[in-house]
């Protein structure tokens, strides 16, 4: 069975990391939380405790995800166990996904060289390399990012299906036709 993997930084944006673990979850995928340290706190002084310290472990899964929150992004990006963990997967072909703020790490780790991103609103500005989007949500090869805090649900389906599972039924189980206006292919 496929596993991800969230990574969980000092600043992480709340909001977009438990959603991102619950949807995965609901989807009966494994998603763990690897966490700088055991219990971290969040951006929104909420503290979560992970299933696990952050490890080269890590590699074995087939989806890394990195939530928002600039705090928590700037961690991962001045962490060098964070950016080789990203090579290793990355030259693994595996999924490496980002939100928000988090794209400036894949930057940091030359990840976003000649590939199409999105990121938070302004971040064109800050990320010098790859070419933004205002997408939702933008795949290329096996780079996943979005946008913010709102396509927190839109990114965890999205990688629901990416890693195998049946995003539609969790969406339906959590009535997301009857609270969003969008189509069940979104």
């Amino acid at each position: 069975m496929k596993k991800a993997a969230v990574i969980v930084a000092p600043g992480f944006e709340e909001g977009e990391t438990l959603t991102i673990v619950d949807i995965i979850r609901r989807a009966n995928i494994q998603c763990d939380m690897f966490g700088f340290d055991k219990v971290v706190e969040g951006g929104h002084s909420i503290s979560v405790q992970c299933d696990r310290v952050l490890s080269d472990e890590i590699i074995d899964y087939d989806m890394i995800v990195l939530p928002g929150g600039y705090d928590g992004a700037a961690n991962m990006r001045d962490s060098e166990e964070v950016i080789s963990i990203l090579h290793s997967m990355n030259e693994k072909g595996k999924y490496i996904c980002a939100m928000c703020a988090a794209p400036i790490v894949l930057e940091r780790a030359n990840l976003l060289m000649n590939k199409n991103y999105t990121a938070y609103r302004g971040y064109d500005q800050k990320i010098k390399q790859g070419h933004y989007l205002e997408d939702k949500i933008v795949i290329d090869g096996n780079l996943v990012t979005s946008r913010g805090p709102a396509t927190a649900y839109a990114f965890a389906y999205k990688l629901v299906d990416l890693l195998g599972g049946d995003s539609l039924a969790v969406k339906k189980r959590m009535v997301y036709f009857n609270a969003f206006d969008v189509k069940e292919d979104e």
